[in-house]
């Protein structure tokens, strides 16, 4: 791609994340020269790590569910995706000369399971509807005209588009370019920001020597796991976890992240339940667990009578007392509600992904900053988050085209 920006005839996107490329592609669909500026040697760096494991895009449950997912910022995210819902973006995939596929748990895969022929067949559209990338260009806010200026290897640059689209990420995975450093540059003019929080994140707990060194790096397998919520009721997610040297990480405990935090920074602490059999009722516990050792150990006992490995034991050790572990009855409720204390999360920058950014209340209209006419903003740096499963990618991509669209509109309304 070229590597001379326009002037005032172009819309500058800051980012080259799925948020910006999609609302690249927007305003090149609108008629208006784009040129994409990154931090990056290339664009999509932490889209191409997502999917390295398996590329999720988005889910194929029904919509009112789906748009639930995004808890408080429901209804915020619920206007971007009538522009882009899960259903368009597979489409979308397609047109792209990808085929996607749903699996057992109802989430949505390229065949291929990767990111990277999706960001190539993405890129060559890009290019071939005249969108222009420049990499290696770090936004560093605004000079007195109202100008963005970008540091670059060659120097300091200075653009003037006609209107900008911030898609610069949240404050997850420094490395990949989500650093979160345009947060000050925001507050600095005006636009209200709520400070960056981890979400779908791993937390704290104060193991004991043995367990860190026996078990670090063990998974957790077949557990329920319950948080308590600040309305009194509960939140309640099966699947499996990672125990850490120093805590808990995992798609469980990812699933119950938002919650956890919030308790965490709330109260100094969050309380976990872990039911270790949840294949067995309290009530068969109790009696199988009741009956005469005949001279075996505890460990043994819990292994063949209520079906735990040596993991789930030692957290039995760890959290339950010996009067307790003596105690059929006692023991039992243990099994299915096991208290573990979460005392922090882990730092933002271990996150998937993160909560805060720029308010809805920050905004005109659509997407524009009402502190910065001609600036909309689009993806992780909003306010908004939700837990893994395509959700996360889904509301970025619809993010972007509803910014795309806002300043194409913005741009037609003035001209």
């Amino acid at each position: 791609m070229p590597a001379s920006p326009s002037s005032t005839s172009s819309v500058a996107v800051i980012g080259a994340g799925p948020a910006g490329l999609m609302a690249a592609e927007t305003l090149a669909q609108r008629g208006l020269q784009v040129d994409i500026y990154d931090a990056m040697p290339s664009p999509g760096r932490k889209f191409l790590l997502a999917g390295v494991g398996g590329m999720n895009i988005t889910h194929s449950e029904d919509a009112d569910q789906f748009v639930g997912r995004y808890r408080e910022a429901s209804s915020w995210v619920g206007t971007w995706l009538h522009q882009l819902d899960a259903e368009q973006l597979r489409h979308w995939v397609h047109d792209l000369g990808v085929e996607t596929f749903v699996g057992s748990s109802g989430r949505v895969f390229p065949i291929e399971m990767k990111a990277a022929p999706l960001l190539r067949a993405w890129l060559r559209r890009l290019r071939e509807s005249g969108v222009r990338l420049h990499t290696r260009h770090r936004w560093t806010g605004w000079d007195a005209q109202h100008r963005p200026v970008f540091e670059t290897p060659t120097g300091k640059l200075t653009c003037n588009p006609a209107a900008t689209v911030l898609a610069l990420g949240g404050g997850s995975w420094a490395r990949l370019g989500s650093d979160g450093a345009w947060t000050t540059v925001l507050q600095e003019r005006g636009v209200d920001v709520t400070p960056l929080l981890p979400a779908n994140c791993g937390f704290t707990v104060g193991w004991s020597p043995y367990l860190a060194e026996r078990f670090a790096g063990a998974p957790l397998k077949q557990v329920i796991a319950t948080v308590q919520l600040a309305d009194g009721s509960a939140l309640t997610r099966r699947g499996e976890c990672v125990v850490t040297r120093d805590g808990l990480e995992g798609s469980l405990v990812y699933a119950l992240s938002a919650p956890l935090r919030d308790r965490v920074i709330a109260d100094g602490s969050a309380q976990l339940l872990l039911d270790l059999a949840p294949d067995r009722s309290l009530g068969e516990l109790k009696a199988t667990l009741a009956r005469p050792r005949k001279g075996q150990s505890l460990a043994s006992v819990l292994r063949k009578r209520a079906g735990l490995d040596p993991l789930k034991t030692a957290l039995l050790h760890e959290r339950l007392g010996a009067q307790t572990l003596a105690d059929p009855l006692r023991l039992a409720q243990g099994i299915k509600a096991l208290p573990v204390v979460l005392s922090a999360t882990r730092p933002l920058d271990e996150a998937i992904s993160s909560a805060g950014g720029v308010t809805r209340r920050a905004m005109a209209q659509g997407l524009m900053l009402s502190a910065l006419p001609g600036v909309f903003c689009a993806g992780e740096m909003l306010d908004w988050e939700a837990p893994t499963g395509g959700y996360l990618l889904t509301a970025c991509f619809a993010s972007g085209r509803a910014a795309g669209n806002d300043a194409a509109d913005w741009l037609s309304a003035g001209s």
